[in-house]
């Protein structure tokens, strides 16, 4: 008989499970269900419920005291469009999106690379590596209104520590008001920003370049690979996912800035709304002006923006990965 006129053998249906073995499962289902349930309430109660509050709210004209919302449709989401204060606040968290993750990114990796060439994998470096490491990693322990307190004593144009170094190695002419001026402010904040930051990234890079296997590394030196070449062909690419998730979270800090901004700038958020976010228009709106159905409206644009960049960004080195 032919293969094609021997008729097809069925595989057998698998048999059913005993009663007992039926019975652990159900347990098994009831534990994973009684185990997950208290948090699955939890969370729609203080996260699920909230966003849809605020949802609902951008689509009145509540103004946060008790009494009727009156439902004004999209109107509010309108009014942003047109809203140039809310546009320039939006510019800026752009500005600080573009600028602010690549460079905290780009020092972190290049301490983290200089420190990991200091004997983890048997290269020769910088002495004292972990003590490098905790000091840049400092700012890290300290509250973002501690830091931009201190921030704010240093860039202060009387007696800041800033215009006192200019001044004592006689730079009079780099001094500068730091937060007053408005093409200077902004980057100033951005400043800080990078400063806090850049140390905790340094040591989440370095952690990754440390389990990176030594034998790699000794290969590329074998080969004659020069430090450059080999961060750029072995490392960085090894540190692609680590360098995504720090990407994400930069990004999502760059569209927010409200604490710094709010603490360290004059108004807050000038001059002449040169530091203006949109966290600190949203805050503003609803807390100083009353309008929560507005301010929930700019809460909803800052929400699905944020959204976007994650989704674009791990999208984007989802594709990047495919290609490789």
């Amino acid at each position: 008989m032919s293969v094609l006129t021997r008729p097809v053998e069925r595989a057998a249906a698998p048999a059913p499970p005993a009663p007992s073995q039926r019975r652990r499962l159900n347990r098994g289902y009831g534990f994973v269900i009684g185990a997950l349930a208290p948090a699955l309430v939890l969370h729609l109660i203080f996260i699920v419920s909230p966003y849809a509050q605020a949802f609902y709210l951008s689509l009145t004209d509540w103004n946060g005291v008790a009494g009727k919302a009156n439902f004004v449709g999209f109107d509010n989401f309108a009014r942003l469009a047109g809203d140039s204060l809310f546009l320039d606040a939006i510019k800026n968290n752009l500005l600080l999106l573009l600028l602010m993750p690549a460079a905290t990114i780009g020092i972190g990796l290049f301490l983290a690379t200089m420190i990991q060439r200091g004997g983890a994998n048997g290269r020769s470096g910088v002495k004292g590596a972990r003590f490098y490491e905790i000091v840049f990693f400092f700012p890290q322990m300290l509250s973002v209104a501690i830091v931009a307190v201190l921030w704010g004593f240093a860039y202060n144009p009387n007696n800041g520590l800033i215009n006192g170094v200019l001044r004592a190695i006689g730079l009079d002419g780099l001094a500068r008001s730091w937060l007053a001026e408005p093409g200077l402010a902004l980057f100033a904040v951005m400043a800080v920003m990078i400063w806090s930051g850049v140390g905790f990234y340094m040591v989440l890079f370095s952690a990754a370049i440390d389990a990176i296997p030594k034998e790699i590394f000794e290969a590329a030196l074998i080969d004659g690979s020069t430090g450059w070449t080999t961060f750029r062909r072995i490392t960085l690419p090894l540190l692609r996912d680590n360098v995504q998730v720090a990407f994400v979270y930069l990004g999502m800090v760059a569209l927010d800035a409200f604490a710094l901004v709010q603490i360290m700038t004059v108004g807050p958020g000038g001059p002449d709304g040169s530091t203006e976010v949109m966290g600190l228009s949203l805050y503003r709106t609803a807390f100083e002006y009353g309008k929560f159905g507005y301010a929930s409206a700019m809460g909803v644009a800052l929400f699905f923006g944020t959204l976007v960049f994650a989704l674009v960004a791990l999208r984007g080195n989802k594709n990047r990965t495919e290609l490789a």
